[in-house]
């Protein structure tokens, strides 16, 4: 099995299509009324999921937590300290709820959070070098 992506089950569809497209820079890959909406990021599918359509197709009820959500996050990853900065800052500024303003870790990594329109946690982080050698 591969991971094909992930998804977020949500009430307000429009209002989290514009959050992820224009503050975050997902890219959506389809018409934006449909029940079930796939968006891109680097690569990875995002998927949102309607919630009442998804409990319609699945004949179950779910229970949703409501305000912050603590049960997962999405992690971001930009090139410099700086850019973690002008992220948060773009991201409030634009709707994200602050969580934790950019601060510099004691393992060296400068993060911060934020939250989506719907209380889903998004940490934007740094090593302070390009993605492709964060690892090394």
């Amino acid at each position: 099995m591969r991971l094909d992506g992930f998804g977020l089950f949500v009430d307000d569809m429009a209002k989290m299509i514009c959050f992820y497209r224009d503050v975050l820079g997902f890219e959506i890959k389809e018409s934006e009324d449909t029940s079930n909406v796939y968006l891109v990021k680097d690569g990875t599918l995002f998927l949102l999921y309607g919630r009442k359509d998804f409990e319609k197709m699945t004949n179950r009820r779910y229970d949703y937590i409501k305000g912050l959500n603590g049960h997962s996050e999405i992690a971001l990853y930009v090139d410099t300290f700086e850019e973690v900065d002008s992220a948060f800052k773009n991201a409030v500024n634009n709707g994200a709820v602050p969580v934790l303003e950019p601060e510099l870790e004691p393992w060296g990594q400068r993060t911060c959070y934020i939250a989506d329109p719907e209380g889903n946690l998004i940490e934007i982080g740094s090593w302070n070098k390009p993605y492709e050698e964060k690892d090394q």
